[in-house]
């Protein structure tokens, strides 16, 4: 079975400038993505997908291959979609799988991204795998929108009074690995479809960087991963 690996990193992030190239804990934070990924024995071939030079050096230093995408891939409102779309364009070769790790969520291991990919050859009928981690406190049943008075009306009036050991388990995309059949991608141009299994990771090393605030964060948890006490 042969496996695309692919990370995508956009130059031109607003919430945190240049993030995927900020330095954490000693080296630029897309590095961790490409270091943890080249050493996976199922990802038959990984690029970088990007449209910014700095990027672009930075990520072949790591020793990762990188596909340089056009502008209109490069925009606040492209989709990923179009991105892969336009990477598969650019490959002479075909895959069986497309597994997407996004380096603004850093903290993986090898074994996950092997463990996703199994999950193919264990089940033909998988057309796509999600990363997830389960939520505690931080629960459907807690949420609220606001009116125009600012009065809150519950997301689930039924379960906003439980306990929290009551509630039903809930999972939340944690942005670390999508992975699709190519055949189905083509097909339906979704990375997350219909017919999708989970891959539960733990909560402690959940980070994905939109602010500074999440960058901060993920600077100490990385610290701890690499004393390995998460």
């Amino acid at each position: 079975m042969k496996v695309l690996g692919i990370i995508p990193a956009r130059g031109g992030s607003k919430g945190v400038l240049r993030k995927n190239i900020r330095e954490v804990d000693g080296k630029p934070l897309i590095h961790y993505t490409i270091d943890t990924a080249l050493k996976s024995s199922k990802i038959s071939k990984l690029l970088v997908t990007t449209d910014d030079l700095e990027i672009k050096e930075v990520s072949e230093q790591a020793g990762c291959e990188v596909q340089l995408r056009s502008k209109e891939n490069a925009t606040d409102t492209a989709k990923i979609e179009g991105v892969i779309e336009e990477v598969l364009s650019k490959l002479d070769e075909n895959f069986d799988i497309i597994i997407l790790l996004q380096p603004t969520a850093p903290i993986r291991e090898t074994d996950d991204i092997d463990n996703v990919i199994k999950m193919f050859s264990e089940n033909q009928i998988i057309e796509s795998v999600v990363s997830v981690i389960e939520l505690d406190d931080i629960h459907p049943a807690r949420m609220y929108t606001l009116g125009e008075k600012a009065e809150m009306i519950s997301l689930n009036p039924e379960l906003e009074k439980k306990r929290r050991q009551e509630l039903p388990k809930v999972y939340l995309r944690n942005g670390s690995i999508y992975a699709v059949r190519t055949d189905i991608f083509k097909k339906e141009g979704k990375v997350i479809t219909a017919n999708k299994k989970a891959y539960i990771m733990p909560e402690s090393k959940w980070a994905n960087v939109d602010t500074e605030r999440d960058l901060i964060i993920t600077e100490a948890l990385i610290k701890l991963w690499k004393k390995g006490e998460l």
